[in-house]
C-alpha cells in the first residue's frame, strides 16, 4: 500500500513536470509572436527615419554649386552614390555658376599654378584663372591662398565621400585588417583649394546603420532574453531558437548575452552599427 502511494506521488510529479514544460513552451511561443509583432511595428517607424538619413548619404545626386553674397560656394553631396568607387567625371559647365565674380568660383571651376615644391601644410598663394568657356565677371586672373597639400591629403570634413552599405562591420575576418573598409570616391569641397586631382579614390572604414537600436537590444536582452528575443531582434535566428528552447541556457546564456550586448560585442547580424 505504501509502495503504491509512493508510485502515485512519483507519477503526479512527472505529470506536473511535463505539464510545466509544455506550458513553458506554449508561453514562449506566444511571447515570441507578440514580440515579433511589436518589434515589426516599431521598426517600420524607424526605417522611415533611417531611410531618410541614409538616403542623404548614399543616394546618388548631381553635383551643384551655389554662390551667395556673403559666403563662398558650397557643393551639395551629389557625388555620394554607389557601393563601390564611382566615376570621377564632372561636367564643370553644368556645375559652375555663370555671371558671378571670378574670385568666387569654386576649386573645380578654376585652373591654378601651384608650387609643388612647397613644405607640407604651409600657406601658399596660387595664381588662378577660370577654366575655358566659364563666364564670370571681374578680373579673370587672381590670386588665392591655399595650404600646401594634395587633395587626397585633405581632412574628412573638407571632402565629400560616397558611403557604402555593402560591407559588414562586426563580422569576423580571417585576415588583417579586422575592421573592413571599402573604396570610396571623394571630392574636394568647392571652397578648398588643393593640388592634384580634386576627385580621388580612398579607402574608408565601413560606418553605416540599418536602424537597430542598442537601447532596444539591451532592454530585450534584460527582460525577454530568456526567450531569445534579443537574438531574434538582432537577426540571429538560430541562436534565438536555441535560447528559446533551452530557457535562455538555464539563465547562463541570458546573463552572458546581457553583458555582451551591454559592452557592444554583439551587434546586428547584417554587420551594421547601432543607432
Amino acid at each position: 500500500m505504501l509502495k503504491e502511494t509512493k508510485q502515485m506521488k512519483v507519477r503526479d510529479k512527472d505529470f506536473h513536470y511535463r505539464k510545466a514544460i509544455v506550458s513553458w513552451h506554449i508561453l514562449s511561443v506566444v511571447l515570441f509572436v507578440f514580440t515579433l509583432s511589436v518589434c515589426g511595428a516599431m521598426s517600420n517607424d524607424e526605417n522611415a527615419d533611417v531611410a531618410q538619413t541614409n538616403g542623404a548619404a548614399i543616394s546618388p545626386t548631381k553635383a551643384s554649386t551655389s554662390v551667395q553674397n556673403s559666403t563662398t560656394m558650397n557643393e551639395t553631396d551629389e557625388h555620394s552614390s554607389s557601393f563601390t568607387a564611382a566615376d570621377c567625371f564632372l561636367d564643370v559647365y553644368e556645375v559652375c555658376p555663370e555671371n558671378v565674380d571670378c574670385t568666387l568660383l569654386g576649386g573645380e571651376c578654376i585652373d591654378c599654378e601651384f608650387n609643388t615644391s612647397c613644405q607640407y601644410g604651409s600657406k601658399q598663394v596660387a595664381k588662378c584663372s577660370p577654366k575655358a568657356n566659364i563666364t564670370c565677371s571681374g578680373k579673370r586672373v587672381f590670386e588665392r591662398e591655399y595650404d600646401c597639400r594634395y587633395c587626397y591629403q585633405l581632412s574628412a570634413w573638407q571632402t565629400w565621400c560616397n558611403q557604402s552599405i555593402d560591407c559588414a562591420l562586426n563580422k569576423p575576418r580571417s585576415h588583417w585588417p579586422a575592421r573592413p573598409f571599402f573604396v570610396s570616391t571623394c571630392w574636394a569641397k568647392s571652397e578648398h583649394l588643393c593640388m592634384g586631382r580634386r576627385c580621388f579614390h580612398k579607402q574608408v572604414f565601413c560606418n553605416w546603420s540599418n536602424g537597430y537600436k542598442w537601447s532596444k537590444a539591451m532592454l530585450l536582452s534584460i527582460f525577454l532574453g530568456g526567450f531569445g528575443v534579443d537574438r531574434f531582434y538582432l537577426g540571429f535566428w538560430v541562436e534565438g531558437i536555441g535560447k528559446l528552447l533551452s530557457f535562455g541556457g538555464l539563465g547562463v546564456w541570458t546573463l552572458v548575452d546581457v553583458i555582451l550586448i551591454g559592452v557592444g560585442y554583439i551587434g546586428p547580424s547584417d554587420g551594421s552599427l547601432y543607432i
